[in-house]
């Protein structure tokens, strides 16, 4: 209780506060404590953030970083797939005859998807979601390349083995070489006819082998080729062999370059021992000797040369 000095009476009398003063003090009171705790509480959270607060923003942190190694391995690997798709363009296309891809044929269907991308409201993942989506596009296009260049590398590599590219008798056997190619004197018809392949002279009994791969159209005898096989290459490529002692393979046979089809042998209309060989494309007739000298190194095309000029006559 608290008490007053009355100067009239020179007592101290007891302050007698009324329900209405007191309330107000007490309001006032409390509105002060209420004031002063907002404020300390306000100052304190700005000084010392919440737990929860702190543990988020390591999260945000932890995940920043994260994202950050993410859109380094997605420049890698976008430097990687560049680095192939240039090999695609200018080595792979180049080999096998096809022409590069543009850049619009790379970047097909990539605005499709860069369109899903405007719902993601993260900038941070925005990009990131849309550079892998290129990434995606780029290696479906690639992956299609590539696959178009596997078939064609098939095709080429059956093209290739199938072209006429070998000498049909080996250089060891070899005694001469008739160059003649056209119009010539036939040595037992007596009149000029078209001697349309080269004769190899060599012993009878001499392997033959098949020039490239192919199958046997005809494997027979004839009045004027004598024992003839006749293999076709496909891609427009046919070869002939005549006058064999005997031949080894039948029509429908499956061959394959170097492959033994029959010897040597000097039947039908012929002088000597030796093979008449023929290269046709697309139904006509081609000087095979533009077609086997690539199997051959420079001493042996030489030699070759040099046993074809010693001819003057064909022997069939």
């Amino acid at each position: 209780m608290r008490y007053i000095y009355n100067a009239e009476t020179c007592k101290y009398e007891p302050v007698v506060v009324s329900p209405k003063d007191a309330a107000k003090k007490l309001f006032r009171f409390l509105g002060i404590s209420l004031a002063l705790g907002i404020a300390g509480l306000l100052y304190f959270n700005s000084r010392y953030p919440h737990l929860d607060e702190t543990f988020q923003t390591q999260i945000n942190q932890a995940l920043q970083a994260e994202w950050h190694v993410l859109y380094k391995q997605l420049d890698r690997t976008s430097s990687q797939l560049s680095a192939l798709e240039h090999n695609d363009d200018h080595n792979y296309r180049v080999i096998l005859d096809l022409e590069p891809l543009d850049q619009s044929q790379r970047e097909a269907g990539v605005g499709g998807r860069e369109k899903a991308s405007k719902f993601i409201i993260y900038p941070l993942v925005r990009n990131a979601y849309e550079q892998a989506e290129k990434l995606r596009n780029r290696l479906e296009i690639e992956a299609q390349s590539l696959q178009q260049l596997q078939q064609e590398l098939e095709k080429k590599e059956k093209m290739w083995a199938s072209r006429p590219a070998i000498q049909p008798v080996s250089n060891k056997d070899l005694k001469q070489l008739h160059t003649l190619f056209g119009l010539r004197l036939h040595p037992l018809l007596g009149y000029v006819r078209p001697h349309n392949g080269l004769d190899f002279t060599a012993p009878t009994g001499a392997p033959i082998y098949s020039t490239g791969d192919g199958t046997v159209s005809l494997a027979q005898y004839s009045e004027s080729l004598g024992n003839m096989v006749f293999i076709d290459h496909g891609f427009g490529f046919q070869t002939r062999y005549g006058h064999m002692t005997k031949f080894i393979v039948f029509a429908g046979e499956k061959v394959k370059r170097g492959q033994v089809i029959g010897y040597v042998g000097n039947t039908g209309l012929s002088v000597a021992a030796h093979l008449h060989y023929e290269v046709l494309y697309q139904g006509n007739y081609i000087n095979p000797i533009n077609f086997f000298q690539r199997d051959l190194n420079n001493k042996e095309y030489e030699k070759l040369i040099e046993i074809g000029s010693q001819s003057a006559t064909s022997l069939d």
